[in-house]
């Protein structure tokens, strides 16, 4: 199958609108993505792309998920054993939707003002300060896990560098601003432990992943676009104001734009998060509480009962902050809250099916083996401190 040369998703020649460009003719997912190249490229003659065929509905990932969820909320109404998950899905529903949401616009923003050369100048080269960019960029995304992984979509899309996209989607749900005020509120100045530590994990994965990607181990952005060393993002920026108009279009042309890339966005990533809802209600509808603190103590068995738990149902940052500091109050294991906290993100069916799908498979086996074992010592590090 064909790659989509924008958003770098597999897609169907059959299905797909072709466009020959130098000789080579190039396939899309969407026309949302064929006329961004065709704006890249420069491109004025488009008599060549072929029509593009409409998808049959049952191939749509995002529909079928979304009528599987409508019909087992329907059924509540009927089928009494169903009525625990209708509520907990609810409950996580509107929970993540502010997140879900906030995250596909920020990546629809992306999408139309941020032009590739930016990401790729900042994000793309091959030294370790791109890592340290990246874990600072995530501190001012306050998102959480489920926003942050349309954003790391996006920014995969505009050329960041495989480990600073990694770097980024491990350091943002916890080391971002919002977050750091939550966990220093519950665990005191613990609080600022976790934010350390996630910063920690995300600079030495990322650094690991560079190594990696040198190695031809992991996969390489094929989405990056050549940038000179004289490209000043601060000069662009400033022509870029200069030339603008305000109007009443241009107002309406932003906000489509802005809007279409958003909803692009969420064809590729929102049926991954129905799903990890889907799988997490039903854990909390059927799964007895007890059996959560029972089994989470501050041994080893129990850091290894919290990675699996916390790789299916890990929900967002706000939303797992109190659950965390609930594990900790219960059995005093504060290593077990850093591992649910953080494990999430690195072992969670969500981010590394995104991973896989979007920028590489073996950029998303990576990232549990070279994640996890920094976690695990880290959290039983602070079970044995901190007792």
């Amino acid at each position: 199958m064909a790659r989509d040369p924008i958003c770098g998703m597999k897609v169907d020649e059959k299905q797909a609108c072709a466009l020959t460009h130098e000789g080579v003719k190039v396939y899309f997912c969407s026309s949302h993505c064929r006329e961004k190249f065709i704006a890249r490229e420069h491109i004025h003659d488009v008599a060549t792309c072929a029509p593009q065929t409409r998808s049959a509905w049952f191939k749509n990932k995002l529909l079928l998920v979304s009528i599987v969820v409508v019909l087992l909320l329907l059924g509540a109404l009927v089928i009494p054993a169903l009525a625990p998950f209708q509520k907990i899905f609810l409950s996580y529903a509107r929970t993540l939707a502010w997140a879900i949401v906030f995250g596909l616009l920020l990546g629809g923003l992306i999408d139309y003002y941020v032009p590739q050369e930016y990401i790729s100048k900042v994000l793309a080269r091959r030294h370790p300060s791109t890592i340290l960019y990246a874990v600072g960029l995530g501190f001012l995304m306050s998102a959480c896990s489920h926003g942050i992984l349309a954003l790391s979509i996006q920014l995969h899309k505009k050329g960041a560098s495989t480990p600073a996209v990694i770097s980024f989607l491990l350091a943002s749900p916890w080391a971002n601003f919002t977050i750091t005020l939550m966990l220093v509120s519950f665990f005191g100045l613990k609080g600022l432990l976790i934010i350390v530590a996630a910063i920690m994990v995300a600079v030495t994965t990322g650094l690991a992943y560079m190594v990696l990607e040198r190695r031809g181990l992991v996969e390489k952005n094929k989405n990056t676009v050549p940038v000179s060393e004289d490209f000043s993002i601060r000069a662009d920026i400033r022509s870029r104001i200069r030339a603008y108009r305000f109007t009443r279009d241009s107002a309406a042309k932003d906000c489509i734009g802005v809007l279409r890339g958003a909803a692009a966005l969420a064809q590729m990533v929102l049926w991954w998060v129905i799903i990890g809802i889907l799988i997490a209600s039903a854990l909390g509808a059927y799964v007895p509480a007890h059996v959560f603190s029972k089994y989470m103590g501050p041994s080893l068995l129990g850091l290894i009962v919290t990675l699996a738990l916390a790789t299916v149902i890990e929900v967002c940052s706000e939303g797992s902050s109190p659950l965390a500091f609930e594990i900790y109050r219960q059995t005093q294991a504060f290593g077990n809250s850093f591992v649910f906290l953080m494990a999430g993100v690195a072992t969670d069916y969500t981010e590394i099916g995104l991973i896989w799908s979007n920028v590489g498979r073996r950029a998303a086996l990576w990232l549990p083996l070279v994640a996890v074992p920094q976690i695990l010592v880290l959290g039983f590090l602070f079970n044995l401190f901190f007792k």
